[in-house]
């Protein structure tokens, strides 16, 4: 197991993380925080001496900036980017074949470290492409990146696809975790359950959550 840098969420996932060379998608709408469990996940890899890879369709200003109103700094220590803009590597979505190469070689280079992989870049990808074409892609990638002692968190936008393409792509993960704001009268209330995870035993119930400047807060929810 892989811990996921947030206490709580390990808790809920049977004490230890996410499952060692699985790949995990946060599903959410944007503004959620889905963001943050990237950002928490890279800061406890490098703080343990793994190899975190981030790719992402920002430029690295902007994460940089983003994860510091969810309390990570990325000052000592950084990840690897393969970013739109300011990253060690280009991240160019419109060439898929390159972002692979680009990928598999970072991985090839580093073995045999533990890798953690963040990547936003899957919903941009299925706007882009026919989805059978990203799901074909994404689905060779995974399998290459587990070859490796590595585990892949990515974030699907809710609400920019239908619902079937947001099936197959939660079907392809080992692991999805859900995000949502669930609405009661006047109130808005963040709400978070573990929709799947290999190796753990399903737990459907969901969980009101809160960030903080030291991580995540976790109370189960009930309606």
């Amino acid at each position: 197991m892989v811990s996921t840098g947030l206490a709580p969420l390990d808790d809920i996932l049977g004490g230890e993380g996410y499952p060692e060379k699985s790949a995990v998608l946060i599903v959410g709408a944007p503004g959620v925080g889905k963001e943050a469990l990237g950002y928490w996940f890279t800061q406890s890899g490098l703080s343990q001496g793994d190899f975190c890879l981030y790719v992402t369709r920002l430029s690295t200003r902007e994460i940089l900036k983003d994860s510091k109103a969810f309390g990570v700094h990325y000052e000592q220590r950084v990840p690897f980017w393969v970013a739109g803009h300011g990253g060690e590597l280009k991240c160019d979505v419109n060439d898929l074949s390159s972002l692979s190469f680009n990928i598999k070689d970072i991985l090839k280079k580093n073995d045999p470290r533990r890798f953690r992989i963040v990547t936003d870049i899957v919903s941009t990808l299925l706007m882009m492409s026919p989805p059978e074409t990203i799901y074909k892609y994404l689905s060779q990638l995974i399998s290459e990146i587990k070859q490796h002692d590595a585990v892949v968190l990515a974030t699907l936008e809710d609400g920019m696809h239908s619902p079937q393409v947001i099936t197959a792509m939660q079907q392809l993960f080992d692991g999805v975790v859900e995000l949502r704001i669930y609405e009661e009268g006047l109130r808005f209330i963040p709400i978070l359950r573990i929709r799947k995870m290999i190796g753990v035993t399903p737990s459907p119930g969901y969980y009101n959550f809160s960030f903080t400047k030291s991580g995540l807060e976790l109370n189960s929810y009930a309606k």
